[in-house]
């Protein structure tokens, strides 16, 4: 496999214009998984945005709670790792919100339900 990307890298090398050379050859740049991983993992972020339309009684608190974390905790290691990488840290930040938005849905949802006496199903 490593052949093979660096034949591609390589041929996408040459139809990078001169402007974009500096991003290209960025240390967390499209040519490193630096910039490939958050790429991907910004999917989870737009999975969670669009669980937001979701009526709050199908959210699972402990998929949204594991989320968040996982976005608080990984923020704080983009900024250790070399090359620090603020488009992993940005893409684990907005993880970390829209986690802990859907967590505070379920609850204040749960909330709700106690007040009008309703009997709740356990969070986990």
């Amino acid at each position: 496999m490593s052949a093979v990307y660096t034949r591609v890298i390589m041929l996408l090398e040459k139809r990078v214009p001169a402007k974009m050379m500096p991003f290209w050859q960025h240390p967390a740049g499209p040519k490193t998984i630096h910039f490939w991983a958050p790429f991907f993992k910004s999917g989870l972020v737009i999975a969670g945005l669009s669980d937001l339309k979701r009526p709050v009684e199908k959210l699972s608190f402990s998929q949204s709670l594991s989320l968040g974390l996982t976005g608080c905790i990984w923020s704080r290691y983009c900024t250790v790792i070399i090359p620090v990488n603020w488009y992993l840290f940005s893409v684990n930040l907005f993880l970390g919100g829209v986690g802990a938005t859907q967590c505070c849905r379920v609850l204040l949802y749960r909330q709700e339900l106690e007040k009008e006496g309703k009997v709740l199903p356990p969070l986990f």
